[in-house]
């Protein structure tokens, strides 16, 4: 029999569960296109895929709050005309341990920094949502939930609301941004090195696993007969 050291799960998504890299880029393409901007490359979407858009658009292209504002909008416009699932690859292993996880018991709540929208669309998509007691993601506006700490915060009331034991959280995450807005919330973050990081992102977590079998058997602990 399998159960958990831990009484919740929560996961960030992007660079976690999914990839989503191949519509992100696509995506991110257009819209700096549309602002006379370049293209990001490959490798540059370390820069963009984790922490919420409206801060990137800052900070990688240096837009003021209110440029970065209507290019969250137009960004979110053309995500919702591509579809929010589309280039959106499972990373191998991640399913199928959600499923286990869930079978085992052990209550799971996505807390992402992509808008809830697009959180919930990529879940019924890759049929996870049935595995998952919250659904939680920014807001629309990525304002007013926007930070980790939030989203983290957030995901914790709605589990606490319908139930579950949140004595013994721990969040699954590939950024930075994971483990600080954990840490504010007293969350220890167990970092997967398959994501979006820089090699030293992983400072300050828990533990930190290169594949899906080191997160499982952390998860995961099967009882002797």
């Amino acid at each position: 029999m399998a159960r958990s050291p831990w009484t919740c799960i929560l996961w960030d998504v992007d660079g976690t569960i999914v990839d989503a890299s191949d519509g992100i880029l696509g995506r991110l393409t257009r819209c700096l296109a549309d602002y006379g901007l370049p293209a990001p490359t490959r490798a540059e979407l370390v820069h963009w895929i984790g922490p919420p858009m409206y801060e990137s658009f800052q900070k990688n292209v240096g837009m003021s709050p209110e440029q970065a504002a209507d290019a969250v909008k137009h960004y979110r416009t053309i995500g919702k005309a591509d579809g929010y699932t589309t280039g959106a690859k499972l990373y191998p292993g991640v399913a199928q341990l959600i499923a286990d996880l869930d079978a085992a018991g052990i209550p799971q709540a996505t807390a992402s920094s992509k808008p809830e929208v697009q959180v919930t669309a990529l879940m019924d998509h890759f049929d996870l949502a049935p595995h998952l007691r919250a659904i939680v993601g920014a807001t629309a506006d990525e304002k007013t939930l926007a930070s980790k700490a939030a989203i983290v915060g957030e995901s914790l009331r709605q589990l606490r609301a319908s139930g579950v034991d949140t004595s013994r959280p721990v969040l699954i995450g590939d950024r930075h941004h994971d483990i600080d807005g954990g840490r504010e919330q007293g969350v220890p973050v167990i970092f997967v090195r398959w994501g979006f990081s820089w090699p030293h992102e992983s400072e300050g977590a828990q533990a930190v696993v290169d594949d899906i079998d080191g997160l499982r058997a952390l998860l995961l602990v099967q009882d002797e007969a």
